[in-house]
């Protein structure tokens, strides 16, 4: 069980960093930073997933470190923070002036605020046993949030009858990625990695099952045209944009 558990793990670092970097991939996500840093700008980019993905794999970090079992949860999401930094970093050099304002306070709030308490509770104000089960639960509670946040993607794949912004290839990324640190979960009996890759697992099923239903559909809606109406009209970007990015972000465990 130790050996196919350890399988499980770096078989599921390949695939979550390989998320991690979709946003500098093409093969995994249709946008990349490549982009950003030909035309000197963030154009459509939102800087919200990435500061929240850093988060996130910053303390599923933390969870790894505080872990005796925790090598390949530590190895996968150091990683992706140092990824995930990368793109903030761009975003906060490319982004125009009021963007990168807000998103240098958000940075500031999140990536410093944030994780600068949660790590300083867990280390001098968390008892050593139960630090585990705090960070844990922290970290389950921020994933599936993150998780869900590409549900307005699948909504609109049904309302437009359109799979244009919610690429195959990273569905089913995310899909294997899910499905394979759910079962790494259940042999290392780790319910913190386990219950918000089973969530994962069950949505990005849910995401193949409107691929293969509406890939070959008749358009009734132009996605592109009916989202750039609604960003125009509501002066951000539309929840699919936003759900996709996230989508791109998710990586880890």
């Amino acid at each position: 069980m130790a050996n196919l558990s350890f399988i499980l793990g770096i078989i599921g670092n390949v695939i979550s960093i390989l998320l991690f970097a979709s946003p500098i991939f093409s093969f995994v996500s249709r946008k990349t930073f490549w982009g950003v840093i030909k035309k000197k700008s963030t154009g459509d980019y939102k800087g919200e997933p990435y500061i929240t993905t850093l988060l996130s794999t910053s303390l599923w970090t933390l969870y790894g470190i505080i872990n005796p079992d925790g090598l390949l949860v530590m190895t996968v999401n150091g990683a992706g923070a140092i990824l995930q930094l990368i793109y903030v970093i761009l975003f906060l050099v490319y982004a125009p002036k009021d963007t990168k304002v807000k998103a240098a306070k958000l940075v500031g709030v999140v990536n410093v605020g944030v994780l600068g308490t949660v790590t300083a509770v867990t280390l001098f104000a968390v008892h050593k046993n139960t630090r585990l089960t705090f960070v844990g639960i922290l970290c389950t509670a921020l994933t599936i949030g993150m998780y869900a946040s590409p549900l307005s993607a699948m909504s609109t794949v049904v309302k437009t009858k359109s799979v244009e912004y919610m690429p195959f290839s990273l569905s089913l990324f995310l899909f294997l990625n899910a499905g394979v640190w759910s079962a790494y979960a259940v042999l290392v009996k780790d319910i913190y990695i386990g219950v918000p890759n089973a969530v994962g697992l069950f949505l990005g099923s849910a995401q193949l099952i409107l691929y293969v239903i509406y890939k070959n559909k008749p358009v009734s809606t132009n996605p592109s045209e009916a989202i750039e109406e609604e960003e125009e009209e509501g002066g951000s970007a539309h929840p699919a944009r936003r759900g996709i990015e996230m989508n791109s972000s998710l990586g880890n465990v």
